[in-house]
């Protein structure tokens, strides 16, 4: 109940003025408390109690959504610290070696955007910022919540590093790029605690219809003030008030915030940092869906997966060529050749001391490739290189090699099937030969497949986007099962492909990291940046995922079709709920008055007074009902549109419909035993 007293304090006027369904519930308990006053009754005391309960139950929705976000916001201040930072001086910028730059010790507080501050390792970085200098471990677990250390480095998509997160090792030096108070942390921490959100075209849309409806019974029930007065009730000014709040849709105004709020609130749960309630909710109405293929669809590096020797030729020599050759290639891919050697084969990786004449050639960009220079007591030689299919074929020609056409084909066919081929060379006492090919693939990651497949039931269009040609992005993307791709993509490119979709009035979402990104997540409704990503990245999109797990634009899109569907769940049972409750007492209320009307009280309710005070109790409770729903969401399951239509009217329309008459029922067989209500 920690919640309760938030609940109370939102009843201020300031507060329930923006909320017109609650504001006239609020006035009518005023009404109808004046009214127990003036004229008192059992009947109008019990009425302007569930009445205040009323307002104050749509209040506590509201609060205990703002709590969860409120605890959060706690959770990031002890990751906010006002510390001493070492701030370089300008003579660093000019040239100066790091170890003999000036520095000066100033708060965090003082810095400001463009300042570089030198971070050593058990420091805490003081701002947003990007790495210029160095590269470092940081734990980012204060704000990610993630225990593993992640790597931060100068140059390219990997140098944003957070406020508030420390440095394990080593050092780096920071570049500012957020002013005190206007960080990432402290955007996060204001829109938690709820300071920082607005309302969404289709909440300002919902409380326009509201508000709607409201004047609509306003007017009815003024329409009825003569049955009223003849009425069997105590009182004309109560049973009009408490008429009024049966009949127009407290549910959904007291639940409207608390879904908007909650929606949010799942998205932070997330580590996904929104600008705007807007960027969700768009997100549950994307069209279209733009991801990365390299760490998105893909595990991120190329794995080799097969050894293809040339005929006549053994694929175990083949394998131990291919070991050898790639011992001096540290990339990811040369270390998944020694990997499949020896998980296939059972090849050892061999210590250094063990090829003491052996000459390792590292592989560089230049050569694009990697060897070993073999020198035997008997002064005979071995040299074996691997790499790029077009540069192993040139080495081998410029000794004086012949390269068989079966390399050729076989490179092709890898090639075409969206692989990436390595030949494999030698030049021995034989002479210089190629021995085989190598297959690096990129590796789809697991399910992958499966989840584009619930994008597509969804009705949403996936698009890859690769910096790969033509015919190895066709491969993948089909191994993935994604709709489209674009290949050899430029920012130019992205930024093209998103406004040709906008312009088909279509909601694109995409996701980025790097600073040519930029361009397109500031296009894009729904742009989701990578906290490892630049600076430009994180300013141009509308979200940031603190996580930098580019996967989780799905989950984005299905958050943001759960809010949707569980406003237009709540509304539908509202409206329903709204309309059972007309015809369950509005019969009971007027029986008295004109005897005609006992043919459609249906319910058999006790009597005008129970009837009234039944409907108000069931009123205030099932808010109360609908908070855990309201906070969790309607469980999202991917269907097309007319199909959540369907099940919306099932389910919520026909509960709306059906269970005031069950609630009011009951509630009116224990009301009718209290002396004063039957």
């Amino acid at each position: 109940m920690k919640s309760f007293p938030d609940a109370l304090h939102k009843l201020h006027p300031r507060a329930l003025v923006r909320k017109p369904v609650l504001a006239v519930v609020a006035c009518g308990s005023i009404l109808t408390t004046l009214s127990a006053l003036l004229d008192p009754s059992v009947f109008a005391w019990v009425i302007s109690a569930w009445l205040w309960l009323t307002v104050i139950f749509a209040n506590l929705a509201e609060a205990v959504a703002e709590g969860r976000g409120k605890a959060q916001a706690r959770a990031l201040r002890k990751a906010r610290t006002d510390t001493v930072t070492l701030r370089l001086r300008d003579n660093w910028r000019m040239g100066v070696d790091l170890d003999h730059a000036e520095t000066e010790a100033v708060a965090a507080t003082d810095l400001k955007p463009f300042d570089f501050v030198l971070v050593e390792a058990g420091g805490p970085i003081p701002a947003d910022g990007d790495v210029v200098d160095g590269v470092a471990a940081v734990d980012e677990s204060a704000v990610t919540g993630e225990s593993a250390p992640v790597i931060r480095e100068s140059g390219g998509d990997r140098s944003g590093v957070t406020g508030g997160t420390v440095v394990l090792s080593d050092r780096i030096v920071v570049r500012v790029t957020s002013r005190a108070g206007d960080s990432f942390l402290d955007r996060m921490i204001a829109l938690v605690e709820g300071a920082s959100r607005r309302k969404t075209p289709n909440e300002t849309a919902l409380n326009i219809l509201l508000s709607a409806l409201t004047i609509v019974f306003v007017l009815v029930v003024v329409a009825l003030q003569p049955m009223a007065s003849h009425a069997d009730a105590a009182q004309s000014t109560t049973v009009l008030v408490a008429l009024l709040v049966t009949l127009i849709p407290t549910t959904i105004g007291a639940l409207l915030s608390a879904i908007g709020i909650a929606g949010m609130d799942r998205l932070v749960q997330r580590n996904v940092l929104a600008m705007s309630g807007r960027a969700v909710e768009a997100a549950g109405d994307v069209n279209t869906l733009l991801l990365d293929k390299t760490g998105t669809i893909t595990l991120g590096n190329r794995e080799a997966t097969a050894f293809v020797p040339l005929p006549g030729l053994d694929e175990l020599q083949l394998a131990d060529a291919a070991q050898l050759s790639s011992l001096a290639d540290a990339t990811p891919e040369g270390r998944s050749v020694v990997v499949l050697a020896k998980n296939k084969y059972g090849l050892r990786e061999p210590a250094r001391g063990e090829l003491a004449n052996a000459t390792f050639v590292e592989f560089s960009a230049q050569t694009r490739m990697s060897g070993v220079d073999l020198r035997w007591d008997n002064g005979a030689a071995c040299v074996i290189r691997k790499g790029a299919a077009a540069q192993v074929i040139t080495w081998v020609e410029l000794r004086g090699g012949h390269v068989p056409t079966e390399a050729r084909l076989f490179t092709d066919s890898i090639a075409a099937s969206g692989g990436t081929p390595l030949l494999v060379a030698v030049h021995d006492w034989d002479g210089p030969r190629v021995l085989g090919v190598i297959h690096l693939k990129d590796v789809i990651k697991d399910g992958i497949r499966e989840r584009f497949a619930e994008l597509r039931r969804m009705g949403i269009r996936t698009v890859m986007i690769t910096g790969d040609n033509p015919l190895t992005a066709r491969a993948i993307a089909s191994e993935a099962g994604v709709d489209d791709f674009l290949a050899e993509a430029t920012p130019e490119d992205k930024l093209e492909l998103i406004k040709r979709e906008q312009e088909g009035g279509k909601l694109v979402a995409m996701t980025g990291d790097g600073t040519n990104d930029a361009p397109a997540l500031a296009q894009a409704d729904v742009g989701v940046a990578m906290n490892t990503g630049t600076s430009a990245a994180k300013e141009a999109g509308n979200m940031v995922d603190l996580d930098s797990n580019p996967t989780k634009l799905i989950e984005i899109v299905e958050i943001g079709k759960q809010l949707l569907i569980t406003r237009g769940a709540l509304t539908t049972f509202s409206i329903t709920n709204d309309v059972a409750k007309y015809f369950a007492i509005i019969p009971a209320m007027f029986t008295g008055a004109y005897p005609g009307l006992e043919s459609l009280n249906v319910m058999g309710l006790h009597s005008p007074t129970s009837a009234i005070t039944s409907a108000i109790i069931f009123n205030a409770l099932i808010i109360v009902a609908l908070i855990p729903l309201a906070l969790r969401g309607v469980r999202y399951t991917p269907a097309s549109a007319h199909d959540l239509l369907r099940r919306n009217l099932a389910l919520y329309g026909l509960g709306g419909l059906v269970l005031p008459f069950v609630g009011i029922k009951v509630i009116d067989l224990l009301v009718s035993t209290v002396p004063g209500l039957g």
